[in-house]
């Protein structure tokens, strides 16, 4: 049964307001009919192609359905029933019908489409194809609603009405359509936190020093451009503002309400907002989840009167919301932030600060800032939505400590940066994602390596620290992208040189030679004992002269994508003039990156600044550290993004071994013929094998698959060549049997593949990350090589290609010591079926194909160990 039957789900609509949906129970009977009479009777005609008598009959087969034979959902909003939807299965089990009635006054905010989306999901869970709709031709709304979901239909017209038919597995183009709906949405829901015209303060208190009255003096003193008012218990005016008791007795629309209220109190004040109209709730206070089991009821309580109304909450336990475009400080960070062109969002509060202290020092300013504290409603994910779209955001920067829904992250965010560069810190990076782990995939794997993953596809800029965080933001904001990682050190002391090249050598960042050009001219302006190689030595009687005739000569080698001046200063040297030289140079520069270290005790001079802006930095290290995240972005914009492609496979085959395999229980490893079951529904390359019971029939087996052969025990779930349960290159018969004798029946038997490289693939269930696809040098030593690589599935064929080419594992592939290449083709194929499978089969808990022979005419697993679980119940509630 559906997670549908049990728990509710949120959906957000076209106009950014949220509503609840879940299944009418038998107690939602007189609400049904209630809704039913608000119907007017146009829409109770079209939806029932008539006028049927409202009595109980009426909605009776709506009530508590059981998700096979018939499912319902209703839409609620501030408790009563505004939606409802339902589908009821047909003769032919594969089809089942479904309709939909919205009150009129909700229509045309999307509410259908939601609400199909939902039914979709639950029809599939148990094996529903295709959905069928009788609709009469002049229900313009309920054809606009299928035709935009992203389905491909079929509409035939019988006896007056239309018969619209769909298939409803959801397609690449149905899960944009999806994304598109949600951008919207979330967008429209974020308008009252960043560009409120109203903000009410709750518990803005007259005495200074509290946090409700110091953020609301934050909000005067910063000119808001729209109203502001102070809330409070006896109505005191606050900064010379009028007070007001409540919410529901300011004269003006409040859109946006930051309540700084004891955690006890602050329900029943948002509850009072939420009732007078407010949409977009800002929660200061602390105490909820982060304290415990009554805090984590209290913060409950909280989202669920946010989603009965249908707004929405940034909060609780958090710092606040500054936003640029409307003046707006609703934090209570001591001083105002500076404007600029980044959004920054913070899991952490007094953290934000410190970045935004270190951002303010390097010259970087602000979009907007927003603490996101317990994130029990708006996340990253939401925040990546608004920036998306907002002109005055050009960065994006986080700073993570968990994700509520890393797979709509890495979507959103893939999208997202291909436009804006999105730089992210995450912390709590210890290892604590799969536990017990009994396969090579599972033990390679970790939650920072899904971390890993997540960002390297979704093209986020990950930096360990938050001086790299700000570093690498500070050189985005000032210069284009990197071509390439090829780059030139121009330096007026060898020694910071040499640390420079040795920092680039370890990011793996090149320092090719200037071409013959480039160094004639060179010598041409540098005195004879400067190097015209790279580093460029200017020698330290280099001047602001000197960098102003050298840095455009290497600027314009066509084998330079990117130059670090390193500068510290000598006796008589102008460091103003030489800021000024490098400037005026990287303005010249085209679309060349230009960044410098200047170790100057009186800090970078502005001058840097004064034509083009050019990045300083106290170190070389730091400067090539930054350049390094910049040069990996360049690559990950240049890479194709790549498709998911279609794959013929048998979804039905795989699920029966499922649920053979797990009967009553919650685990289990597949025995050898269910192992093989399962990969070969899925088009996975298996070498060919018998399982046999005797010796007899093993030395039977051999003969037919033909010598050599290979005998390795049958137990499910076995390290074989741990446990001495593998015997290789069997010549005879006498070999197979003394074989059978050593390991132990049931052995499988399988025919002798010689050559190719060996390498593992598998996959495995991240519990929160979901599956991960992993890709490295196979055999007995895989563990101890180490070099898999990850991603998470979905794989688009870019991604696959690119686990197939990386590290370790890609010069096998290409061929290692003279062996011949491998068939890349075919492991990509393989890496997009195992991706399939793990996206489709969730109790595929661990796979390992290990190893996997890579052939030069193809690719075959001759070891497959297999383990299945019951996913985790979900309890999440929010769908976007």
């Amino acid at each position: 049964m559906s997670a549908l039957a049990h728990e509710p789900e949120d959906v957000i609509l076209r106009d950014g307001t949220t509503l609840r949906l879940r299944p009418p129970l038998a107690s939602d009977a007189d609400a049904l009919l209630d809704f039913m009479s608000r119907l007017s009777d146009r829409s109770r005609y079209l939806r029932f192609h008539g006028f049927p008598q409202l009595a109980p009959k009426l909605v009776t087969p709506f009530l508590d359905p059981d998700w096979d034979e018939r499912g319902a959902l209703i839409g609620c909003f501030e408790g009563r029933v505004v939606a409802l939807s339902n589908y009821a299965r047909l003769r032919d089990r594969r089809a089942a019908e479904v309709a939909f009635t919205v009150e009129d006054e909700w229509q045309g905010r999307g509410i259908a489409t939601r609400m199909l989306e939902r039914l979709v999901a639950t029809a599939a869970e148990v094996g529903i194809e295709e959905f069928v709709a009788e609709v009469l031709p002049e229900n313009r709304n309920m054809l606009v609603v299928f035709r935009d979901a992203g389905f491909d239909m079929v509409r035939e017209l019988d006896g007056g009405e239309l018969e619209i038919r769909f298939p409803i597995a959801p397609t690449e183009h149905y899960r944009e359509q999806v994304a598109a709906r949600n951008h919207v949405a979330v967008t429209a829901s974020l308008k009252g936190f960043f560009q409120p015209a109203s903000v009410a303060v709750i518990g803005a208190s007259s005495r200074r020093g509290s946090i409700g009255g110091e953020l609301f003096r934050n909000v005067l003193s910063a000119d808001f451009s729209g109203s502001a008012y102070p809330v409070n218990r006896g109505g005191d005016p606050v900064a010379g503002v009028h007070g007001y008791t409540k919410v529901g007795d300011i004269p003006d629309h409040v859109e946006l309400a930051v309540v700084c209220l004891p955690g006890e109190h602050v329900n029943a004040a948002v509850q009072e907002a939420l009732e007078a109209g407010v949409r977009a709730v800002c929660v200061i206070s602390a105490g909820f989840a982060e304290i415990g089991a009554e805090g984590r009821i209290r913060q409950e309580q909280l989202i669920a009167l946010i989603r009965e109304h249908g707004a929405r909450l940034v909060g609780p336990n958090c710092l606040g919301i500054a936003s640029a475009a409307v003046n707006l400080n609703a934090t209570f960070a001591p001083r105002a932030f500076p404007t600029g062109n980044i959004g920054f969002s913070s899991q952490s509060g007094a953290l934000g600060l410190a970045v935004l202290e270190r951002a303010e020092a390097s010259g970087l300013g602000l979009s907007a800032f927003i603490s996101i504290g317990n994130k029990a409603d708006v996340s990253s994910n939401d925040l990546l939505e608004w920036w998306e779209d907002d002109p005055t955001t050009e960065i994006v920067m986080l700073y993570l400590e968990s994700f509520g829904n890393p797979r709509a992250f890495a979507r959103i965010a893939r999208r997202v940066a291909r436009t804006k560069p999105i730089l992210a810190v995450k912390g709590g990076t210890t290892r604590a994602g799969i536990k017990a782990a009994s396969s090579h995939t599972a033990a390679l794997a970790g939650s920072d390596t899904a971390v890993d993953a997540l960002f390297r596809q979704a093209g986020v800029i990950r930096t360990r620290t938050l001086d790299e965080l700000i570093e690498v933001a500070s050189l985005l904001a000032a210069q284009p992208v990197p071509r390439g990682k090829r780059v030139a050190l121009l330096t007026n002391a060898g020694g910071l040189g040499i640390l420079a090249a040795d920092a680039a050598e370890a990011a793996g960042l090149e320092l090719p030679t200037p071409n013959e050009a480039t160094r004639r001219a060179l010598a041409e302006v540098m005195p004879p004992e400067g190097s015209t190689a790279n580093p460029v030595d200017m020698l330290g009687s280099a001047n602001a002269k000197t960098f102003r005739a050298v840095l455009p000569i290497v600027l314009a080698d066509p084998g330079i994508d990117a130059v670090i001046a390193l500068f510290v200063p000598t006796v008589g040297i102008d460091e103003d003039e030489v800021g000024a030289a490098i400037s005026a140079s990287a303005a010249e520069a085209g679309d060349k990156t230009v960044l410098c270290a200047f170790m100057s005790a009186k800090g970078a001079p502005a001058s840097l600044r004064s034509v083009a802006p050019v990045p300083a930095f106290s170190y070389p290290e730091a400067a090539v550290r930054a350049l390094a995240r910049a040069a990996e972005r360049g690559a990950w914009l240049r890479r194709p993004a790549g498709t998911i492609p279609e794959l013929d496979v048998d979804h039905a085959a795989a699920e029966a071994v499922v649920v053979e395999a797990l009967g009553a229980g919650d685990e289990a490893w597949l025995d050898p013929a269910q192992a093989r079951r399962l990969l070969e529904a899925y088009g996975i390359p298996v070498v060919p094998e018998r399982v046999v019971e005797t010796a007899d029939a093993a030395a039977a087996a051999a003969t037919e698959l033909g010598f050599p052969v290979v005998v390795k025990s049958a137990a499910a779930g076995a390290h074989k060549t741990e446990s001495g349960g593998v015997a290789l290159n069997l010549a005879d018969e006498a070999e197979v049997r003394a074989a059978v004798a050593r390991v132990g029946a049931p052995v499988l038997v399988q025919p002798m593949i010689t050559g190719g490289a060996e390498l593992l693939a598998g996959c495995v269930q991240d519990p929160v990350f979901g599956p991960l696809v992993a890709f490295g040098p196979g055999g007995v030593l895989a563990e101890l090589i180490g070099q898999a690589q990850f991603r998470l599935a979905p794989l688009a064929d870019a991604d696959a290609k690119e686990l197939v080419r990386a590290d370790k594992a890609g010069r096998l592939v290409a061929g290692f010591r003279g062996t011949p290449p491998a068939d890349e083709d075919a492991l990509v194929d393989l890496l997009l079926r195992l991706s399939r499978l793990a996206e489709d089969v969730p109790e595929v808990a661990e796979l390992d194909l290990n190893p996997v022979l890579a052939l030069s005419n193809r690719c075959v697993s001759v070891d497959a160990r297999v383990k299945v679980a019951r996913p985790p119940k979900q309890t999440r509630t929010k769908t976007w």
